[in-house]
């Protein structure tokens, strides 16, 4: 029997992408559920004719587009194998998505993570901040833990009674790095899966602005090094 795969895409003022993220996504997954979280465009009316179930979540912040999504998932039956995690800006290639959730399905792993080689990222596609957060988290994640990620990659899958335990609390830029770490305490089974990356449509939340970068390296960090010290 096939898993049940269901995939949840924060979406903020994604209007112009969010149609083709969904259309791209394979057959396989039985259910699309995007989280509106707090747009001011018509982002949820583009998400509902492309076939997606819509939530909102007017508290701004990653994770709490995440967690709406968790807690729908959880009232509606029947309950997912696997969950996937999306970005809703057409910055990844969801047709890859597949290949995301295949080591799960064939070789029981717990996680997986898309990583964002460069070797398949368009030129520009992540912004010089991007690149050292992304080195500088995971190179901290193996000094302190051993790990053997290479990225924060956002495109993800993970077993949904996995997810459950992790009991995941992070609100905003902080999400992708607490599961990881929390992965990591819990000695998940992990790999990750090279993806292709492009530039997103529309200027990114995050990445995008100062304070966007300077809040996501500033939680980042406060994950990694709580995660140091708590035995």
């Amino acid at each position: 029997m096939s898993p049940v795969i269901k995939v949840i895409i924060p979406a903020y003022n994604e209007v112009d992408s969010i149609g083709r993220v969904i259309r791209d996504i394979p057959k396989s997954v039985s259910e699309v559920i995007v989280v509106s979280n707090g747009s001011t465009d018509p982002t949820e009316i583009e998400a509902e004719k492309a076939g997606a179930t819509v939530l909102y979540e007017g508290r701004r912040g990653y994770g709490y587009a995440c967690l709406k999504g968790m807690d729908y998932v959880a009232t509606v039956s029947p309950l997912p194998d696997i969950i996937v995690f999306l970005d809703g800006d057409y910055s990844d290639y969801p047709e890859e998505l597949d290949k995301i959730v295949a080591p799960i399905i064939e070789y029981d792993m717990d996680l997986v993570i898309g990583a964002r080689v460069k070797s398949l990222r368009e030129k520009g596609s992540m912004t010089s901040p991007q690149i050292f957060g992304n080195w500088l988290a995971t190179f901290l994640m193996r000094l302190f833990f051993r790990s053997k990620f290479t990225d924060l990659g956002p495109f993800r899958a993970i077993k949904y009674d996995k997810l459950l335990a992790l009991e995941m609390e992070d609100k905003t830029y902080g999400w992708t790095v607490e599961m990881q770490l929390k992965a990591l305490k819990r000695k998940y089974i992990y790999t990750e899966v090279p993806v292709k990356y492009r530039n997103r449509i529309g200027v990114s939340k995050v990445s995008g602005t100062v304070k966007g970068a300077i809040f996501a390296g500033v939680k980042i960090l406060g994950w990694i090094f709580k995660y140091s010290f708590k035995k």
